[in-house]
């Protein structure tokens, strides 16, 4: 039972990582409870920087789920959410939404009503179900794989057509494939949540098939896993839970793929202990990013991907160093 134990620890440290981030603003560090007269202060703190915090987390907890998903269901540590094309598909979406409503005065009132959310999440499950159409379903883990591959370059292709044929979206383009958390609020977190608990469901039930297919397709199907089953739905919780973290905080990366990777370095588990715990890590450290990227530069804000991917990728470099595979 000792994952239990580091998923309550973990639990406890994104507490007291929401407690900071309550703290932390534009200013720098400015608790709501040093001012308990200023009800402007309390209210800064509930209205904008307690959901942006929630929702920083469980826009972690979806990504690091989706990966460690994807890293148990391709047999390959090197998997993350975005591997069956849905980044591209959601820039894609963002993208095409931008180039037909506009970035003037006027548009930006729809944006604020409509919001990028829709696009980007038709965008990422299109491109997952394209991914699907032409790998003709789930039943080879190689060809899903590749068709991923090729769905995310064609996609990109096309987002970069349309960035060049109508330049004046670039910025906001800019601000979406950085990743952000600034937009998040209560609405976001009655999205998110739910979303977490039903992917989080529909993989803690198929963690056994996970276990099995450790082993080997064979070896799985001798045990009595029925794989076109399990496959449909493990590939329908990784594009349901990339999907929603995508439209709500934008293409943020290294999460996914790093938060398994602390998991699996720290507690050897079997696949469903393994899911509740990277999920948990993947919010701590997508929080934390938030609330570096707020502290750090203030009053500025740095955009949350862009230290996910530095601190992301430091991390891998690290891991390969210490393994040798550098050498």
């Amino acid at each position: 039972m000792r994952w239990l134990a580091w998923a309550g620890g973990l639990v406890v440290l994104s507490l007291l990582l929401c407690g900071v981030g309550l703290s932390v603003g534009s200013t720098g560090w400015s608790p709501p409870w040093q001012a308990h007269d200023d009800p402007l202060a309390w209210q800064i703190a509930w209205d904008i920087r307690a959901p942006r915090c929630v929702g920083a987390w469980l826009a972690g907890a979806l990504l690091a789920l989706s990966g460690a998903i994807a890293q148990g269901l391709f047999r390959n540590p090197l998997a993350d959410p975005y591997l069956l094309g849905s980044s591209s598909g959601a820039a894609l979406g963002v993208a095409l939404f931008l180039g037909l409503v506009g970035v003037s005065p006027v548009a930006t009132g729809i944006l604020v009503r409509m919001g990028l959310t829709g696009a980007a999440f038709v965008g990422a499950v299109l491109a997952v179900l394209l991914t699907l159409v032409l790998s003709k379903g789930v039943q080879h883990t190689l060809r899903l794989l590749l068709a991923g591959v090729v769905v995310g370059v064609v996609l990109g292709a096309l987002t970069a057509l349309i960035m060049l044929l109508e330049p004046d979206i670039m910025r906001a383009m800019q601000a979406f494939m950085l990743g952000t958390t600034g937009f998040l609020g209560w609405d976001s977190v009655m999205i998110l949540w739910p979303m977490l608990l039903v992917s989080l469901l529909v993989a803690w039930g198929c963690s056994r098939a996970l276990d099995a297919l450790s082993l080997g397709d064979a070896a799985a199907i001798s045990l009595g896993v029925r794989l076109g089953l399990v496959r449909v739905l493990l590939v329908g919780a990784l594009a349901l839970s990339t999907g929603t973290a995508v439209a709500q905080a934008g293409l943020i990366s290294f999460v996914g793929l790093v938060a398994p990777h602390l998991v699996r370095s720290r507690v050897q588990s079997t696949q469903g202990p393994r899911l509740v715990l990277s999920a948990l890590a993947g919010g701590i450290l997508l929080l934390a990013a938030d609330i570096l990227a707020r502290w750090v530069w203030a009053p500025l804000e740095l955009p949350v991907g862009l230290l996910t991917a530095v601190l992301g990728g430091g991390y891998l470099l690290w891991r390969m160093h210490r393994m040798g595979v550098t050498s």
